[in-house]
C-alpha cells in the first residue's frame, strides 16, 4: 500500500501535479449519495429532538420547486438545510439532461439530514417531465395505453420511465392518474388524454401496473386527483372549478381498489369543490373529504399530498393562511408548491409561522402535525436505497473538506483517501442547481492526501460570481460531495 499526498492547483487550461509526504486530518464530509444520507437519516435526524421541533416536523410537511433564476439559495437551499424542507418538486423548467439532472438531485440530497421527496410529475405523453427534449425520449400517453389494455404494454412502459427517475435521482413520480374519463374533453384530464379509460376498473388496473413498475425501482408514486377529476367541465388550475353535478362515487373505485391492494404511496389531492360532500370547500381543503371519505371511509392512513396549493382554485379564493391552515386541519400532510417564493420570502417560513399562529388559537391542534410527521416518516423508511452492499465503514475510508470556507480568492480543496486505490476520476464544481462549470482531472495512485486549490473560474478562466457551489468526486464507484461558498 502506498501513501501519497498530491497538491493540483490548475490555471484555466492547465494541469499540473506535486507529491509530498501523507499528512491525515480528521474531516467532515456529507456524502452525495441518496443511500448514506439516508443512512444517516436513520441513525440520528428521526429520532432527534430539535431545539424547535414543530418547526422541525412542519418543515417536513412542505415540498416545493424553484424558478431559474430566482432567490435560489436564499430560498429553497436554506429551506432544506436550516427549516427541515421535506421535498422538493421539480419541473420541466429545471431539467437540462441526463447529467444535468443527476447532479442537481445529488446535491439537493447532500443538503438534507431527512431524505428529501425529490418528485416530478412522469404520467407519460403530454404530462412527463423527462422527454425528448432533455435527453429521454417520447412516451405514450394513459388514454393510449388504457385504448391497447394489455398489462405487458403498460407495465413495460412504465418500467421504462422508472428506471429513467431512478437512474436520475428522482425518488417520487407525482402520478399515475386514477381519475375516471368521465367527460372526455375536461381540459384538465379527458383532452389531454390523461386518464386510463372511461371505465373505472379499466382505470384500476392499470394504475396499479403503473405503480407496482414504479415500486421495483423504489419509485414512491402518488395517485391523483382525489376524489375524481375525470368529470370536471373547467380546470382547476384556471379558477373555481365545481364538480357538484358531474361528480359521481364511481370515481372512487380506482383509488378504493388500490387501497384495498395495500397501497403505501401517496394520494394527491383536487382542488375541485363539491355541494354534495363539501357545501363549504373544495376537496384539498375538505375535511368530510380527506378526513371523512379517505380516511375514515377507505381507511387510507398514508400520505396525503396536495395538487399545487398555487393554481387558481385556491389561491384566486382563499387567503394564504386560510389555504394552509385549513387544508392541514382537513388531514393534509404535505402542502405542494411549485415556486419557494412568496412576496419574496421563503414559502416554508411563513408556514411555519401560520401553522404555529394556528395551533396558538387552537385552530389546529399539535397532534395533528405529529399525525402527519409520523406518516411522511414512514413513508420515508421505507424508500429502500437499491444498495444491499453499503460499505459501513465508508466514513473511515474517505474523507473530503475544502478550507477555507467562505473564501475569496481560493480555496483548498482537500481528498483524504485511507483505501489502496488507483483510478482515474474527476473534482468537478457545479452551481447549486447542477450546472457544471469547472472539472479538473485526478488520477489516484494509492491512499494519502489529495489537494486542489480552486480559485472560482470556469471553464473559460471567467471569474465565477458569488455564490454558493458544490463539489464532488467519484471514488470507488460512489459520490462524495461538499459545499463552498465564494465570496468577492
Amino acid at each position: 500500500m502506498s501513501s501519497k499526498k498530491t497538491e493540483f492547483h490548475y490555471p484555466a487550461h492547465h494541469h499540473s501535479t506535486a507529491k509530498s509526504a501523507v499528512k491525515k486530518k480528521k474531516s467532515y464530509f456529507r456524502p452525495l449519495i441518496f443511500s448514506f444520507v439516508f443512512l444517516f437519516s436513520l441513525i440520528l435526524p428521526l429520532s432527534a429532538s430539535p431545539s424547535d421541533s414543530l418547526s422541525y416536523k412542519i418543515g417536513q410537511m412542505l415540498m416545493t420547486g424553484f424558478y431559474p433564476g430566482n432567490n435560489f439559495e436564499d430560498t429553497l437551499y436554506y429551506d432544506i438545510e436550516h427549516r427541515n424542507l421535506g421535498g422538493v418538486i421539480l419541473m420541466g423548467y429545471n431539467l437540462d439532461n441526463p447529467d444535468q439532472i443527476c447532479n442537481l438531485t445529488a446535491n439537493l440530497q447532500t443538503l438534507a439530514d431527512i431524505p428529501l421527496f425529490i418528485s416530478t410529475d412522469q404520467e407519460g405523453g403530454i404530462v412527463a417531465r423527462l422527454d425528448e427534449n432533455n435527453g429521454y425520449s417520447r412516451t405514450k400517453d394513459a388514454l393510449t395505453l388504457g385504448h391497447l389494455n394489455n398489462e405487458t404494454t403498460t407495465r413495460d412502459h412504465s418500467a421504462l420511465m422508472a428506471g429513467w427517475l431512478a437512474s436520475a435521482g428522482i425518488n417520487t413520480n407525482l402520478a399515475p392518474v386514477a381519475d375516471v374519463n368521465v367527460y372526455p374533453s375536461s381540459p384538465a384530464i379527458g383532452r389531454l388524454g390523461r386518464s386510463f379509460s372511461a371505465d373505472p376498473f379499466v382505470v384500476s388496473k392499470h394504475i396499479y401496473y403503473f405503480y407496482d413498475e414504479m415500486k421495483n425501482k423504489d419509485i414512491i408514486t402518488s395517485l391523483k386527483h382525489f376524489p375524481g377529476h375525470g368529470s370536471a367541465v373547467g380546470d382547476s388550475h384556471d379558477g373555481f372549478t365545481d364538480i357538484s353535478n358531474t361528480w359521481s362515487v364511481q370515481e372512487l373505485i380506482p383509488f378504493t381498489s388500490m387501497i384495498d391492494t395495500g397501497y403505501t404511496g401517496m394520494i394527491m389531492t383536487a382542488h375541485l369543490y363539491n355541494a354534495n360532500i363539501d357545501s363549504s370547500y373544495p376537496a384539498t381543503l375538505s375535511k368530510p373529504t380527506l378526513t371523512g371519505i379517505l380516511r375514515d371511509s377507505l381507511g387510507f392512513d398514508g400520505v396525503i399530498v396536495t395538487d399545487d396549493m398555487r393554481m387558481g382554485a385556491i389561491n384566486n379564493n382563499y387567503s394564504f393562511i386560510e389555504s394552509v391552515t385549513q387544508a392541514i386541519d382537513a388531514g393534509v400532510d404535505i402542502l405542494l408548491y411549485c415556486g419557494n417564493e412568496k412576496y419574496g420570502k421563503s414559502v416554508l417560513k411563513q408556514i411555519i409561522n401560520v401553522v404555529k399562529s394556528a395551533i396558538n388559537s387552537g385552530k389546529i391542534s399539535e397532534n395533528r402535525i405529529d399525525e402527519s410527521y409520523r406518516r411522511i416518516m414512514k413513508l420515508k423508511k421505507e424508500i429502500n436505497t437499491g444498495n444491499s452492499a453499503i460499505d459501513p465503514l465508508i466514513i473511515t475510508n474517505y474523507e473530503l473538506k475544502a478550507y477555507p470556507n467562505p473564501f475569496n480568492p481560493r480555496t483548498r480543496i482537500s481528498l483524504n483517501l485511507k483505501q489502496d486505490l488507483h483510478e482515474k476520476t474527476f473534482i468537478n464544481f457545479y452551481t447549486i442547481n447542477g450546472k457544471l462549470v469547472q472539472s479538473y482531472p485526478l488520477s489516484i495512485a494509492g491512499s494519502g492526501e489529495y489537494i486542489l486549490y480552486w480559485d472560482a473560474k470556469d471553464f473559460k478562466g471567467n471569474i465565477l460570481p458569488s455564490g454558493t457551489y458544490l463539489y464532488s468526486t467519484k471514488i470507488n464507484g460512489r459520490l462524495f460531495s461538499g459545499k463552498v461558498s465564494f465570496i468577492k
